[in-house]
């Protein structure tokens, strides 16, 4: 294994460990978003979305200073995007393709549009980097989409090994489990990265030559690197290397680069029979041959003007929720987002979709979102409680967001960011409907914001919801025995999205007490005037 792949399988692997780590309890000092924060294009049309800058998007810019003195060495050695294709590249081509593949200068422009695409969406403040940004493509890949099958792998082998381990009285592995993380829009995951991946059968790693906006950052970093590939006198013009090189940076004459697209991965310098290339620091070679690769102005303006119009026509849908005045009730009931997210338009500029949050919840609430608010909104997080209660003491969302569309919360003011309030459905309610006892909500909830009463015409007393102690964490919902929809749920009425300032504070000056009860998660107490039978109703433990 030459030294090139030796690193891109290290930054691979260094990815898939920070990827693994990234679950609650995080580990303090463990930058887990570090190669989320390396994505030139997500920095990029992420500021300009947000109308803000962003520190944490630093080591971006750090990425495209070294490009442009070492070359685009990102994408030949650290990008795991970037790897993955390769790996992909060499299942679907194993052998060596014995004539170049010639690509039109038109698929080199590809990149560059969908650059200026997204640049011009972002100038409406619309977001689309997680459409094509690499590092959260490949993050939403391996956490949303490969790692959950892979759960289900190894719970399916453990389940099949429990009988062996009743045979033989192994009490570890008869009593091993799973756990299965599941998420919504799986297909849209994978067909995404698997669309990205069939493109190698067309060309080597042709989605990083026509398409990739990080690449094209890149490569106007990269002209004239101060690190570059240079030919010698010695060259036989076999052209082996050119047939070789895996991403046609090599024009038909062989002494001549094309820096722009050159990844630095020294292939050339490997196959060459006379050891006549090499990468040096200031090396005289012929200029770069553009081949027509750089748009004109007139294609660069015609791009941007076309992310414009999505933007556009994003914009005045009528499911498009940016801060439109007089139109809450439009808000969809099931749009709760995770506490300490920004307010709407801000949240929506600053999300690139990467699915760190999602990874690192750990009750599994947190979704992607359909296209319920449109595409601005489309695969951004939200809180499910059918799917798992949010954890008050939980702050891990806002600690691996690498844009600060979720703000990092000391977990003592994580429990006052309120996300939505519960109501209860009285018509499904086993209390309120059937007379029957259930006392569930009320045990579950952790801020002791459901209380039991007594009402005129029922044998048995019934919840209410305290509003001003309800965070809508989602623990009633969650656990109501009720089939389908639950009897008691979560919507965002009232929650608090705060770019700035104390949750606490905000959340006492609006008269709300989300302080967690004494004893939560221990036995509850009975409801006034509890069941005359003395017999324990549905979710009463002793």
């Amino acid at each position: 294994m030459g030294f090139r792949r030796s690193v891109q399988v290290a930054s691979l692997g260094a990815f898939w460990l920070l990827l693994g780590l990234a679950a609650y309890p995080l580990v303090p000092w463990l930058p887990v978003d570090a190669f989320l924060r390396l994505d030139p294009a997500a920095a990029a049309v992420t500021q300009l979305a947000a109308r803000a800058w962003i520190a944490a998007f630093l080591p971006a810019a750090l990425v495209l200073g070294l490009t442009a003195l070492l070359g685009r060495f990102f994408c030949g050695h650290v990008c795991p995007l970037g790897a993955t294709i390769d790996g992909c590249d060499r299942l679907l081509r194993p052998a060596r393709p014995a004539s170049p593949q010639p690509l039109a200068a038109a698929w080199y422009r590809g990149k560059y549009m969908v650059l200026a695409a997204l640049m011009g969406a972002a100038l409406l403040g619309v977001s689309l980097a997680y459409l094509a940004a690499p590092l959260p493509l490949a993050t939403r890949f391996y956490a949303l989409a490969l790692r959950p099958v892979l759960q289900q792998v190894a719970a399916g082998a453990l389940a099949a090994a429990h009988p062996l381990a009743d045979r033989w009285d192994w009490t570890w592995l008869a009593f091993a489990d799973m756990p299965v993380q599941r998420y919504a829009l799986p297909w849209f995951t994978f067909l995404s990265l698997a669309l990205i991946l069939a493109l190698g059968l067309r060309a080597r790693r042709l989605w990083c030559r026509a398409f990739c906006p990080a690449g094209a950052l890149m490569a106007l970093c990269a002209r004239r690197p101060l690190l570059r590939r240079s030919v010698s006198s010695a060259c036989t013009a076999c052209g082996l290397c050119q047939r070789r090189c895996p991403v046609g940076a090599i024009a038909a004459d062989p002494t001549v680069t094309r820096h722009a697209e050159c990844i630095v991965c020294q292939t050339c310098v490997a196959v060459c029979p006379v050891q006549a290339v090499r990468f040096a620091p200031g090396e005289p070679s012929p200029a770069p041959a553009a081949g027509g690769f750089s748009p004109s102005r007139r294609q660069w303006l015609a791009a941007g003007l076309g992310g414009m119009g999505a933007a556009a026509v994003t914009l005045t849908g009528a499911e498009h929720l940016l801060g439109a005045p007089g139109l809450s009730r439009l808000v969809p009931p099931t749009l709760i987002r995770p506490p300490g997210a920004r307010p709407e338009a801000d949240f929506l500029a600053r999300c690139i979709r990467c699915g760190a949050c999602l990874r690192a919840c750990p009750t599994n609430t947190l979704q992607p979102l359909g296209l319920v608010t449109g595409l601005a909104g489309f695969y951004s997080p939200v809180v499910t409680p059918a799917m798992g209660p949010c954890e008050p003491r939980c702050n891990a969302c806002g600690q691996v967001c690498p844009t600060g569309a979720i703000r990092w919360l000391p977990p003592a003011d994580k429990l006052w960011a309120k996300i939505g309030t519960a109501q209860v459905l009285r018509h499904k309610c086993l209390a309120w409907e059937h007379d029957r006892p259930c006392l569930v909500c009320d045990e579950t909830c952790p801020y002791d914001a459901v209380e039991f009463r007594r009402v005129a015409g029922l044998k048995v007393a019934v919840p209410f919801v305290v509003e001003a102690r309800c965070s809508g964490c989602g623990f009633c919902e969650h656990h109501c025995p009720v089939t389908a929809r639950a009897a008691i749920v979560v919507e965002p009425m009232e929650a608090l999205r705060l770019a700035s300032g104390s949750f606490a504070r905000r959340a006492r000056e609006l008269g709300l007490d989300l302080r967690m009860r004494k004893g939560a998660g221990g036995a509850p107490r009975p409801p006034e005037g509890g069941p005359p039978d003395g017999t324990l109703p549905p979710g009463f433990a002793e």
